[in-house]
């Protein structure tokens, strides 16, 4: 063990001297230098004297991650495996099986076969549930397990999963998969073209362009660029997007840090496809940091109207630093800023709640900027959507719903109960199935806490220490079971956005991700509401001036 401890110490001490020859650790290097021999001597001793044995990769994982977990959540390390899973992220292009998967604590759920991939084609299912990959358990096995998955182009793995209470055993041949960053783009009337962009990968914007290119061939006067749900990715692809509808030489996007080399201003560096089609880019609050940039960019320069709800805020930017062994640092390096100025950072990660959260910026800490127009925009929560519309903004039942996969998993149960499906086009959940989704939740024993109760259960627990509690017992009982008949109430309350969550999921389980979109197009009320604005000269012209 001390041969390899010995070992284990020159990589610390390594990473001293590059510290010492690096000019933004100048002023501190001393206490870093300080810092790096305290630890390293702790994990010597550690290791060296516990009276049990030592996981020496464990412990410094921990460690890691645990120093790491102080910063904002993207600063992360990240191992072999998730340097992989970041390649495969940003170029779209991967050798597997063909499916979306989540993994649980002892399985693995598909979440969505693409279809006419190998997982498609072998007839796994969204919602099948794969406990034993070749001869691995899943339920013993500690690594990623969705590495077993994948292997060379053209080998066969051989899965086993559960469906509805019976258990299949199926074979895959694997192949390259390809993401593409627009999985769909198609006209939606004589003069509307859609096109979704779901990624900020390598093909985002060269694929961008083909869309609008093929659409304007078939007749479109109009663009409808669909972001929502869209994470984010590659900086420079989100600049190459914004460029396709503004010209050459316009300012997209500034970075700034404390570090002076990445205090970078980005700006469009090619001939715009077209800079006067009208254009309409809908959002949510999972579009996020280079779908931010090109919608926040698109509204400070009055170039698109923006529809649907505020965005994520996510106006941070990380660059992944190489370490040894084949991991790497993904850092948060700097802040960045659309034309306008403003930052559309939403959490402020050094102010944290006592909980260890981190606290929201308050709307009264928002700044106002204007648009090339002189129209107001704001900084701090995310991208405001010009026209916001309230069905777009999940409540906070409607998350609490959502993290427990609870519509997923009623979709998976309708699937099967309706096998022999047709017409999706005209689908439309009724009020009998939306009353047995709510069934589905009590019978799988949804709740979720409010900030309200967090709150009255906090304040009770301090009556208690204060004996204070006998004189405010029967109040706060009161108080808790109208709480509990509010939130009861509020799955009906919020059946029009539960009832189109759980149509898209339904309607995705029978004709794939393809047919959605087509799905869309017909009954979504945000590209309604585009087609609306669009089709109103006036209309559209009046969200882009000054009132």
């Amino acid at each position: 063990m001390k041969t390899l401890l010995k070992k284990k110490i020159i990589v610390p001490v390594s990473a001293v001297i590059i510290f010492f020859s690096t000019t933004a650790f100048q002023n501190d290097f001393f206490e870093i230098a300080k810092q790096i021999e305290i630890f390293t001597t702790l994990f010597k001793e550690l290791n060296m004297n516990y009276v049990d044995d030592t996981n020496p990769a464990d412990l410094m994982d921990t460690a890691i991650k645990s120093m790491l977990n102080d910063l904002d959540p993207y600063t992360v390390f990240m191992n072999e495996q998730d340097v992989e899973a970041a390649r495969i992220n940003n170029t779209g292009d991967y050798i597997g099986i063909g499916a979306r998967v989540k993994t649980l604590k002892d399985k693995l759920v598909v979440v969505e076969p693409y279809k006419d991939y190998p997982a498609d084609k072998a007839g796994l299912k969204a919602g099948d549930e794969i406990i034993k990959i070749g001869t691995v358990n899943l339920e013993t096995y500690k690594d990623d397990k969705g590495d077993l998955l994948k292997g060379a182009p053209g080998t066969s793995v051989t899965v086993t999963y559960k469906r509805q209470n019976t258990t299949e055993t199926t074979t895959i041949n694997r192949a390259e998969v390809e993401i593409n960053a627009v999985p769909h783009f198609s006209m939606i009337n004589e003069t509307t073209g859609y096109i979704v962009l779901s990624q900020f990968n390598s093909k985002a914007s060269s694929q961008t362009a083909y869309a609008l290119k093929d659409l304007k061939a078939q007749g479109a006067k109009n663009i409808i660029l669909d972001l929502r749900d869209n994470p984010g990715g590659l900086l420079h692809e989100a600049v190459n997007t914004v460029n396709l509808f503004v010209p050459k030489g316009q300012l997209v996007v500034t970075t700034k840090s404390k570090v002076k080399k990445f205090n970078k201003t980005y700006y469009t560096q090619k001939d715009a496809l077209d800079t006067e089609i009208p254009l309409v880019v809908l959002i949510n609050g999972r579009s996020a940091s280079a779908s931010e940039i090109v919608s926040g960019t698109l509204q400070d320069l009055d170039r698109a109207v923006i529809v649907g709800s505020r965005s994520f805020g996510k106006g941070l930017v990380q660059r992944p630093k190489h370490l040894t062994y084949g991991t790497q640092l993904k850092v948060t390096i700097s802040r960045y800023y659309t034309p306008s100025g403003r930052c559309i950072q939403a959490l402020d990660y050094l102010h944290r709640d006592e909980e260890g959260n981190a606290v929201r910026i308050s709307k009264d800490n928002y700044h106002e900027f204007k648009t090339r127009n002189g129209r107001p925009v704001y900084d701090g929560g995310g991208v405001l959507p010009d026209e916001a519309l309230e069905i777009t903004k999940n409540s906070a039942i409607t998350n609490a719903i959502l993290n427990e996969d609870l519509i997923f998993d009623y979709a998976t149960k309708y699937y099967y109960k309706h096998s022999n499906k047709n017409n999706l086009m005209d689908f439309k959940l009724s009020d009998a199935e939306f009353s047995d989704f709510k069934s589905f939740l009590k019978t799988n024993d949804f709740s979720f806490e409010t900030q309200t109760e967090k709150d009255l259960t906090k304040a009770f627990e301090s009556a208690k220490k204060e004996d204070l509690d006998g004189a405010i017992k029967k109040d706060y009982d009161a108080l808790i079971n109208h709480l509990n008949s509010s939130k009861i109430k509020g799955i009906d309350d919020n059946k029009a956005q539960l009832s189109s969550l759980l149509t898209d999921e339904i309607v995705k389980r029978y004709t794939y991700r393809e047919g959605l979109y087509d799905y869309y197009k017909i009954h979504n009320p945000e590209i309604k509401r585009a087609t609306e604005i669009l089709n109103n000269t006036t209309t559209y012209i009046g969200f882009l001036n000054v009132n």
